[in-house]
Order: structure tokens, then C-alpha cells, then sequence
């Protein structure tokens, strides 16, 4: 194997529980916490019922199971059924760096893999702050809008986090790498165009790849050779090398507790758009707007073309990636929620009168100021000629302006109220937060049941 590879494979080999200081820890169950109530928060969408449906015509043994429904199946479709309503809202986390990754579209393999061997509470929370170390290095050391979708990073770390609880050896740990790097290399057209239910499922597609990854390993099939330094490994299909940055330990700070939480259902660079709007709208009215410029970092170029579907968005994933839909929601809203991607609000005519005075521009300033910050400046002309401005660096949930305890919590009850019974949420929470304590991760996994709401 090629060095990058054996670099990898031995930090997986060699990261223990008793090594990661208790904070990290406790970032890692915030961040399970997070997925766990945005896949509640997903479990009623269309695509989850497609995706629930799917996993139920499989079997598997020993079995995982779909979160809500409870329906055994096998561990690579329970990946898949659980990953996309992870991130159906497109409410999880996102850490930014030279690229984007959520980290969070990993955890849905590696729960998988836990439940289907009865893995522990400490070897679940090991498992996740690996695969975020993994994951967002990849981020750390390749360069964004290169045609690499950023699922493949996770497709990575959620392979090593479960060939972790395997218990696979560095040989079989190398293996899975290249299992997982090698026929896996995912496109970003997924996030380009006008938007499909794919783009809500790809990460869910590279935990369920992923988990077949370290399963074929641990049945003993090797991987290709130099994965990623090989003469067409990742390095040259992409044009560039690129080195790991220091991995988490001895100093070095973990990535998951650089990782941010989202405040709205929306993609990571409407955040602060969003935020910018609503602070305007507490001091204007938006009848009495007349335009709006949105100033934004280098993410502004994507609206430069007035022909592309993030203009007029028809779907919900395309209005989920479009700030000058999400800024107006805002603003005549007050707020931005699951609820703003029906169809009645996007054949709202309002909407699609405020985004008719919407200009997107981008601010070399910002750029420089990215991704430590992540600025965004939004001024209103009213009707009058006067001109009302709002400006942020920090969204809620950007960890210079974190969620609380209290406030995870809140975003989890909101999203899983609707479908489970407040006892078993309180239950979940309670022991989640404990789960260094669980020597069996099943129990809590059959607290996640739709049909006792």
C-alpha cells in the first residue's frame, strides 16, 4: 500500500477511548445527538419513505435496523435508510476548511455496524471521532470544486469507523481503505443544477458503501494496491497531491470538536445569510423593500448565472442551496424551518417578488476572511431611498458561537417530537449523554420507535 493509505490505517489501528480527552467526548455525543434528531426530523419526507422501503425488502444476519420503524434489515441498507434521513433536511452538521464535508452522513454506517454486533457506548463514541478525524482531514487537505463530491470523504471515515468496531487489524484496516477508495470515487455533479432527491441521499449511498467496504475486508478480500498515491489512484484522477494534516491526539485538537451544528435546514453557506436576515427584519417592513444585494465570499459565484435553477428553485433540495430563496424566506417569514421547502412556498409569489430584487455579490474581503469566518453583509433599499444593513461572522451553531447543551437538546426535541413519544426522548437524551455507560448500543437504538408517538 502507499504511504497516505498507511498513514491512515495505523492511526485507526492505534486510537483508544482513554486517549481522547473527556471534551471530545463529549463533542462526539453532541454531534450523535445532532444526526439522530435530524434523521427523526427527516423521517416523514418523501425520500425517507422511498429509502425505508428499500431497505425493507432486504434481510441480513445478524440484522441492523431502519431508525423509527424498527424494520431489521442488513447493515449496509439500514446505512442507507438511516444516512438519508440524516440528512434529508439538510440539517446536520458541516466543517469547513480548504473544502466542505458533514461529517455527520458517516455516523449512519458506523451505527449500523454497532447495532448489527451489539457494539458498546465506548466503542461508538471511539468509532465517530474517528470518522470525523478521517473524514475531515480529507476537507483539511483537498481543495474545494474540483469535481470530488464531498461524500466520498465520509465514505472514508465511516469505513474506518466501522471496520474499527470489527476489530480489524491495520492489514484489513489498509484493505478497507481501498476497498472503499477505489470503486467509490463519488461526482460533484450531485450538487449541481437543479437539484434531485440524490443530492439528499449521497451521503447515506457512502455510509452503505462504506459498510461493505469493511465487511468484504473482514471476510478477508483485499483491496487495489496504493489507492491513493497509485498511478491512477485518487492523487492523479484528481490532479493534485496532497498530504494528511495532523491527525487529533498530543496536542493536536480533534476535528469534531472543530466540526459546526446547523441553526436552519439549510445548506452550510446560507447559515449566515439567513442570520444577516434576520436581523434586518426586525428593523424594516418587506413591503417597503425595493432591493436587496447580499455580499457573501467566493460561495457568491454560484448565483453570477440568472438562468439557474438556484434563481427560480422547484424543488426542495435546489431551494435548500439557494440563498436568494432562503434570505427571502426570511425576511417574510421570520424564520427559516422544514415547513419553507413546500410547494406552496415555493410558488409563493412573494417570495419570487423578493427574490426578483435580490442581487448576490461577492466580497473579496470575505474572502480572505474564510473559512475562520464566515461573513456575510445584506443591505435593503427601502421604497424611501433609505438603506437598512445587517452584517454576521458567526452563525449560531459555527463553533465561535456554539449550540448549548440545552440548545441540542431543543433542536432535538423539535425534530423528534413529531414522530416519538416524549418518555422515549427523554430516555434518549438521558443516555446519550451517558453513553460511555451502555455496554450494548441496541437498547438505545430500540428507543427510536415511530409507532409509540
Amino acid at each position: 500500500m502507499d504511504r497516505s493509505t498507511e498513514t491512515l490505517a495505523a492511526y485507526a489501528h492505534e486510537l483508544r477511548l482513554e486517549d481522547i480527552p473527556q471534551d471530545v467526548l463529549h463533542s462526539a455525543k453532541s454531534k450523535l445527538i445532532d444526526a439522530l434528531g435530524c434523521a427523526m426530523g427527516g423521517y416523514d419526507t418523501e425520500l425517507c419513505r422511498i429509502t425505508r422501503a428499500m431497505a425493507a425488502a432486504s434481510t441480513g444476519t445478524p440484522a441492523a435496523r431502519v431508525l423509527g420503524s424498527q424494520t431489521p434489515t442488513t447493515p449496509q441498507m439500514a446505512a442507507f435508510a438511516n444516512g438519508t434521513m440524516v440528512h434529508a433536511l439538510d440539517f446536520n452538521d458541516v466543517y469547513m476548511s480548504q473544502s466542505t464535508c458533514h461529517p455527520s452522513d458517516a455516523l449512519s454506517g458506523i451505527l449500523a455496524t454497532a447495532d448489527a454486533l451489539g457494539a458498546s457506548g465506548s466503542a461508538l463514541l471511539t468509532a465517530t471521532v474517528l470518522s470525523y478525524e478521517a473524514s475531515c482531514n480529507f476537507a483539511d487537505a483537498i481543495a474545494r470544486e474540483q469535481g470530488l463530491d464531498n461524500t466520498f470523504y465520509c465514505l472514508v471515515g465511516s469505513a474506518l469507523g466501522s471496520a474499527k468496531l470489527m476489530g480489524l487489524g491495520v492489514d484489513q484496516l489498509q484493505n478497507t481503505i481501498a476497498l472503499a477508495v477505489v470503486p467509490n470515487v463519488a461526482l460533484e455533479q450531485t450538487r449541481t443544477g437543479a437539484l434531485s432527491m440524490w443530492k439528499n441521499s449521497a451521503g447515506a449511498n457512502a455510509a452503505r458503501n462504506a459498510v461493505f467496504a469493511a465487511e468484504a475486508a473482514r471476510a478477508g478480500i483485499t483491496g487495489p494496491d496504493a489507492p491513493i498515491e497509485g498511478k491512477w489512484g485518487l492523487w492523479n484522477n484528481l490532479g493534485l497531491r496532497f498530504e494528511w494534516a495532523p491527525f487529533g491526539g498530543d496536542g493536536t485538537p480533534y476535528r469534531i470538536s472543530q466540526t459546526n451544528l446547523k441553526r436552519y435546514p439549510a445548506v452550510a453557506h446560507a447559515q449566515s445569510p439567513i442570520t444577516a436576515a434576520l436581523q434586518l427584519r426586525d428593523s424594516i417592513s418587506v413591503a417597503d423593500i425595493d432591493a436587496i444585494v447580499i455580499e457573501s465570499y467566493w460561495v457568491a459565484r454560484r448565483f453570477e448565472d440568472p438562468r439557474s435553477p438556484l434563481w427560480r428553485p422547484a424543488t426542495h433540495e435546489t431551494a435548500g442551496n439557494s440563498i436568494p430563496y432562503l434570505v427571502a424566506v426570511a425576511l417574510a417569514d421570520g424564520d427559516v424551518t422544514e415547513a419553507s421547502f413546500g410547494p406552496d412556498r415555493l410558488a409563493d409569489p412573494r417570495l419570487k417578488a423578493l427574490i426578483e430584487k435580490t442581487t448576490v455579490r461577492e466580497n473579496a474581503s470575505f474572502n480572505a476572511l474564510y473559512p475562520q469566518e464566515w461573513p456575510c453583509r445584506i443591505e435593503a433599499t427601502l421604497k424611501s431611498g433609505e438603506k437598512r444593513v445587517a452584517e454576521t461572522r458567526y452563525f449560531k451553531g459555527h463553533t465561535k458561537s456554539p449550540l448549548s447543551d440545552a440548545e441540542v437538546q431543543a433542536k432535538f426535541r423539535q425534530l423528534a417530537s413529531p414522530v416519538l413519544a416524549e418518555a422515549d426522548i427523554a430516555e434518549i437524551l438521558a443516555r446519550l449523554w451517558e453513553l460511555q455507560e451502555e455496554d450494548d448500543i441496541r437498547p438505545v437504538l430500540r428507543l427510536f420507535r415511530a409507532d409509540r408517538r
